[in-house]
């Protein structure tokens, strides 16, 4: 016998076909969740770079005044006479000679480090790691600024921009755990059959190893070289008495009060946006290493 479907009970079945799964609605909302917290993350990560950008862009009145948010007319001038006032073109060459110094010596010193912590064993090796992990989450800030300037004297480095990248230098924790990473990927297999050739440690390290590690060199030499970009502090402290070594953090932070002891905020804002130039190149040099990195993490 043919089962007889009465017209309630089909009624009843095409709405509960009709109704969309509750997972499926589940999905979609945690996918407009997830869109508008990336939605806001970006502006609030824009809105001070664009507010920079119009700033840079309009008269020192317009900024005292607090106007529109769009400049009345573009003052592409600032970026000229910030060029010429702030001396850009020597505290450039100052800026990127310390933090190409900087870079280079952070990640030879790192790197080395973190080979030897990750393929030897010796006393204290602990502590070691140790005191590098304290010194990432243990900030000290000004505290230390007179015993190193003390220290600088006594090496008579103190009238040298030196000072300054010896002491950055020594700041490698986060790039040391970094690389110890990367290091930790490595096989050692590859260690065992270079000693097994007559490769020595250091060479082995050299020659092997280190080509090896160019994404991660890659990541690490873009944030030391941020860091070493943007430090204020340190130049500002080894530089009082000798300005033609100023760093470009410095010499922008000149051009706040121009002759007359006006506020000059519209030149400062256009001088900032001159010196991130330098960091989207860095970027674009490293964003090779960048795609390297993200593959081999997805691929693995």
């Amino acid at each position: 016998m043919n089962e007889q479907v009465l017209p309630e009970q089909s009624d009843a079945r095409g709405k509960i076909a009709a109704r969309p799964p509750s997972g499926h609605i589940g999905r979609i909302v945690g996918r407009t969740v997830m869109w508008l917290f990336l939605l806001i993350t970006a502006i609030l990560t824009l809105f001070p770079l664009l507010m920079t950008l119009s700033g840079s862009l309009k008269t020192g009145a317009e900024m005292m005044t607090g106007g529109s948010l769009l400049p009345a007319k573009l003052q592409f001038v600032n970026y000229a006479e910030a060029w010429k006032q702030a001396n850009f073109a020597r505290y450039t060459w100052n800026s990127a000679f310390v933090s190409i110094m900087v870079t280079a010596g952070t990640l030879l010193v790192a790197a080395m480090a973190a080979y030897v912590v990750d393929r030897r064993h010796f006393p204290g090796k602990s502590l070691y790691v140790t005191t590098q992990a304290s010194m990432m989450f243990i900030s000290v800030g000004a505290i230390v600024l007179r015993p190193q300037f003390d220290l600088m004297v006594a090496l008579n480095l103190n009238t040298t921009l030196w000072g300054v990248i010896l002491i950055l230098i020594s700041a490698h924790s986060s790039t040391f755990f970094m690389l110890l990473g990367f290091f930790k990927a490595i096989p050692r297999e590859l260690d065992e059959a270079a000693m097994v050739d007559g490769s020595g440690f250091v060479r082995t390290f050299f020659r092997i190893i280190l080509p090896l590690l160019t994404p991660g060199l890659g990541v690490a030499g873009l944030f030391a070289f941020r860091h070493a970009w943007n430090e204020y502090i340190l130049p500002l402290v080894f530089t009082m008495t000798n300005p033609e070594l100023q760093t470009l953090t410095v010499g922008l932070a000149n051009l706040r009060y121009g002759s007359s002891a006006a506020m000059q905020i519209h030149l400062m804002m256009a001088g900032a946006c001159l010196s991130i130039l330098p960091m989207l190149l860095a970027y674009i040099v490293a964003n090779k290493s960048f795609i390297q990195v993200t593959a081999g993490s997805v691929k693995g």
